[in-house]
């Protein structure tokens, strides 16, 4: 097998250890940048997804089918196994692009053990089942009847109507802050009382909402962008920091063009520290979050310009593109403040960066569109490639990639403790997945936990040296929220989802976004068709 040639600040390869590029032929591929045929939850998903029903017209009533969310399910599964490659056949590759599929033994899923529960389930409230306008009101139900012995308690659901465009609104933000669960959907953001749903404040917008950043300041600040008026001929350029403990103002502003060429059609927001970033179709900017000051604009001109940023742990990145023939990528390491450079990394030619795992330290993954060639490597603090990622799996890929307009996210589903990356392989229709252990050090996967049965694990964050991870609901069993050694091992059930007519409404959240914050999981949409009828927009489980 040809390898390429090894990118700049690579260190010699050793006889154990892949150069991180290279290709193992596999079966032909859909095309650069997307995952297997098949359910997978990770994917960068479409702007504008057909929404699956979500409420429904009669409320069903008691328990779902068999199944008490006590665990994955017991029978021998025929696993996947998904040998990739990005450099050599011992390199990982993640999702479509260049893999084997193998055949697995037979294996019986690790148990989970369950924390201590109430051996008598007391009677749950009823529901509030909402009718999105925070007043509490709306349809009574009860998605506890009949909860099983173990299993714990949807606290509320909330619901909306909305009456919009035609290709529906969007509800992607979501934080949490302190007794608070904040959510954005279309012109407004809305705090709700994260133990019992009712509506604390309302901030309605002049227009639609078109951007958020994850982040929040120490204070419980974050930043929205919003479009500057009605209809199609719009762009998203206006800047608006709200305090979400109080759901008010801060300021708000016009983000200015640097240059002529500067189009606002899906900015992302990042934040450190008093920086927030608006990356756009190849420009960039910088602002104070505390006054709106402008900070730094990305650099036009010969060279290597950055021109999308990203924020995370402590450190800011930049992906940059060179003025040379190839339009060579690089990464940069920035001052948060300045928009300094630091430290870079060139990739190789033709390579560009397709997703983000970790900023700090800095996991990135690249690939090559026209060889289907692809490598995870892992940069030190000073740029320089000290690791590239091997091991058995399907993963996807391409989860912060946005196309043409491309400014990359860090991938949500990935997590980062200390020297380990916990990423989800892909999850096949009626197939389980795993969540892998990466050690950042060596590149080699250290231990991986099967979801069980034709379940789907999703890691949430890292707490107290534990890995946290969602197992999504069935139609008659509710999800989990699990609890994994960071050494590997069997799983702790810290929430068992209350089956019967809570699972179907948990499991088809459309393009969901969780949380698990103070003993609470939080499941949101992230998108409504929003044609005037009931759809679920929240939904919140604890003891």
């Amino acid at each position: 097998m040809t390898e390429l040639p090894q990118p700049p600040n690579q260190p010699p390869n050793q006889p154990s250890t892949p150069s991180g590029y290279g290709h193992l032929p596999g079966p032909p591929q859909q095309g650069y940048g997307f995952p297997p045929q098949g359910e997978n939850p990770y994917a960068q998903q479409p702007a504008h997804p057909p929404q699956p029903p979500t409420v429904p017209q009669q409320w069903p009533a008691g328990p779902g089918g068999p199944g008490s969310g006590s665990g994955p399910a017991s029978p021998k599964k025929n696993r996947l196994i998904v040998l990739v490659a990005a450099a050599v056949a011992a390199a990982l590759v993640l999702g479509g692009v260049g893999y084997v599929a193998l055949s697995g033994g037979d294996e019986d899923p690790e148990p989970v053990a369950q924390q201590p529960a109430d051996a008598k389930p007391s009677g749950s409230p009823s529901v509030d089942k909402g009718d999105g306008n925070g007043d509490g009101g709306g349809p009574q139900m009860d998605l506890n009847a009949g909860r099983k012995q173990g299993e714990d308690k949807v606290l509320w659901l909330k619901t909306t109507k909305i009456d919009g465009p035609g290709m529906g609104v969007d509800a992607a933000g979501q934080w949490v802050i302190g007794d608070t669960v904040v959510k954005t959907l279309w012109k407004n953001l809305t705090g709700y009382s994260v133990t019992d749903g009712k509506e604390k404040w309302t901030l309605s917008f002049p227009a639609q909402i078109c951007s958020v950043a994850p982040q929040t300041t120490a204070e419980g600040r974050t930043v929205v962008m919003y479009r500057d008026g009605e209809g199609e001929n719009t762009s998203c350029t206006q800047l608006r920091v709200v305090d979400l403990k109080t759901g008010k103002e801060v300021w708000s502003k016009e983000v200015p063009k640097e240059g002529f060429f500067d189009i606002f059609t899906s900015p992302a927001l990042s934040m450190i520290g008093d920086t927030v970033t608006v990356s756009r179709g190849g420009n960039a900017s910088a602002f104070k979050i505390s006054n709106g000051d402008k900070l730094f604009a990305s650099p036009v001109g010969d060279g290597c310009n950055p021109d999308s940023y990203e924020a995370g742990n402590g450190k800011m990145i930049a992906l940059a593109t060179c003025s040379d023939e190839d339009s060579t990528a690089e990464v940069h390491g920035i001052d948060p403040v300045t928009g300094a450079k630091g430290w870079a990394y060139r990739l190789p030619a033709k390579f560009k960066v397709t997703s983000i795992y970790s900023v700090n330290p800095t996991v990135i993954d690249i690939g090559n569109e026209q060889t289907k060639q692809r490598s995870i490597v892992v940069l030190g603090p000073d740029g320089k490639q000290t690791a590239t990622l091997a091991g058995e799996g399907s993963f996807a890929v391409g989860c912060g990639d946005t196309g043409l307009f491309r400014s990359l996210a860090t991938c949500p589903s990935a997590v980062v403790d200390g020297n380990t990356l916990y990423l989800p392989t892909a999850a096949g229709t009626g197939k389980a997945n795993e969540i892998v252990a990466f050690d950042l050090t060596t590149g080699k996967d250290k231990w991986r936990v099967p979801a069980g049965g034709t379940r789907t694990l999703t890691p949430l964050k890292a707490v107290n040296g534990q890995l946290v991870a969602y197992r999504k609901a069935e139609e008659d069993q509710g999800g989990e929220v699990l609890s994994i050694p960071a050494a590997g091992g069997t799983p702790t059930a810290l929430l068992r989802h209350p089956s019967g007519a809570a699972a179907p409404i948990e499991r088809t959240f459309p393009l969901p976004k969780l949380d698990y914050v103070d003993g609470r999981f939080i499941i949101s949409s992230t998108h409504l068709r929003a044609q005037g009828q009931d759809e679920k927009l929240l939904m919140v489980f604890g003891k």
